[in-house]
């Protein structure tokens, strides 16, 4: 990867598809090592923005602005080109794992092929570490997990695989959308250590306000493929200025006091 150290920085970043504006001048700043999360309603524009991000958009999307990684401009790199910074220099866990994994290959080997393209391991070190990795990421007997395929698993196994995959390339900067959806309590709380121990830097989607304020540093907040609102996390959560951020905020809270044992 070329470039210094300037992190993660996207500019009026922009995706328009079939005419239709998904994303509209999107703009921030993730500092090398630190965390943002992302958040808004469903249909505001997160998951595109993580793809975008990737260079994963839908075929026939029209992108403009800028993301540069580390000053490198990724936007209007040939595929190709693009393709060479993922995984070790960008790597994201997609809310949906069955995006990720190949039905036809063992999830083993799956965890394992970052650990041999980026790192250089021969196949026994990178199983070594793969195994490591799976129990990381609280994979119940990863040795036999690692040899089955991701149609015997559960979705929160596959889930998991699917981060121990995007950890295993050691990226700068790691996009993570929803990573912890399909997991239980204390699952998710695994693996939000797992990723408070990492170095990357982060780009943390989620609707989850209690993981945000666990896991981000900062956050901008979407909608209708705007950014309306960004800041300190424990501002935006303590006094929103905007009414799409008081309304996350209002039903987050509502959540918690349906909840037994919930706040009262």
């Amino acid at each position: 990867m070329t470039g210094g150290t300037g992190g993660l920085e996207v500019r009026d970043l922009t995706v328009r598809i079939a005419g239709r504006t998904i994303l509209d001048r999107v703009t921030f700043t993730v500092p090398p090592g630190r965390r943002l999360g992302v958040i808004g309603a469903s249909g505001s524009g997160k998951s595109m923005t993580a793809l975008a991000l990737m260079g994963l958009e839908p075929t026939g999307a029209a992108v403009s602005g800028s993301i540069r990684l580390d000053g490198t401009e990724l936007v209007g790199l040939p595929d190709r080109e693009r393709a060479r910074h993922r995984g070790s220099g960008i790597g994201m866990v997609f809310q949906e794992p069955g995006t990720a994994l190949d039905p036809l290959r063992r999830v083993g080997s799956q965890i394992a092929e970052p650990l041999r393209l980026h790192h250089g391991l021969d196949r026994r070190a990178a199983g070594r570490r793969a195994l490591a990795l799976a129990a990381d990421a609280g994979l119940p007997d990863p040795e036999s997990l690692l040899r089955q395929y991701p149609h015997q698993l559960s979705g929160g196994q596959r889930q998991r695989v699917c981060i121990a995959m995007a950890v295993a390339g050691e990226p700068a900067y790691l996009v993570a959308d929803e990573p912890t959806t399909a997991l239980d309590v204390t699952t998710q709380a695994r693996i939000l250590d797992l990723f408070e121990g990492l170095p990357a830097g982060m780009v943390f989607v989620t609707h989850d306000l209690a993981v945000l304020a666990r896991i981000a540093d900062t956050a901008v907040v979407l909608d209708a493929g705007r950014v309306v609102e960004r800041g300190a996390v424990e501002d935006l959560l303590a006094s929103p200025q905007h009414s799409a951020t008081a309304a996350l905020v209002s039903a987050a809270r509502a959540t918690v006091r349906r909840t037994p044992g919930g706040d009262r």
